[in-house]
């Protein structure tokens, strides 16, 4: 999951045998988090702690990053907690996520690379989902350079 999008890729003996990708603006990526932070008066990193650090969760309606920044706004303004605000964006991407692997399919292992990793509290919903631990690469925003690079290496 990175900064504009978000791919599937299964793969099978070390060779990719499916790949999906949303279909949909940067809904569910980094940029949307990145946003949605911003409109909630958070740093990126105090977002993502003040969501795992939440009792509950404000349902979030809007699937596209510019409906659901006016209903964050919205909102805020009627006095909602901008932590179970916080909780429910990341459901939300969470569930996107969900769906996204619904088409793909979930295996033992899944490897969770892209900026968004390293973001706490969607690993945590994601492996509360999954009902596994996700494996992430030390530095998991770079990981498809590095494929681009050792494929061009082979090719």
């Amino acid at each position: 999951m990175g900064g504009q999008d978000s791919k599937i890729i299964r793969c099978e003996g070390g060779k990719v045998s499916d790949f999906n990708m949303n279909d949909r603006c940067a809904a569910g990526t980094g940029r949307f988090l990145e946003v949605m932070a911003a409109a909630l008066g958070y740093t990126i990193d105090e977002f993502c702690r003040s969501a795992a650090g939440a009792g509950k969760a404000t349902a979030i309606n809007s699937m596209c990053t510019v409906f659901a920044e006016s209903e964050v706004i919205s909102l805020i303004a009627k006095g909602e907690d901008t932590t179970a605000i916080a909780l429910g964006l990341h459901n939300s991407i969470v569930e996107r996520m969900w769906a996204q692997m619904g088409k793909t399919g979930i295996e033992k292992e899944v490897v969770f690379s892209g900026g968004v990793a390293k973001n706490c509290c969607v690993k945590a919903l994601l492996e509360k989902k999954f009902g596994l631990q996700l494996k992430i690469p030390d530095e998991p925003q770079i990981v498809g350079a590095l494929g681009a690079a050792l494929n061009g290496k082979e090719g």
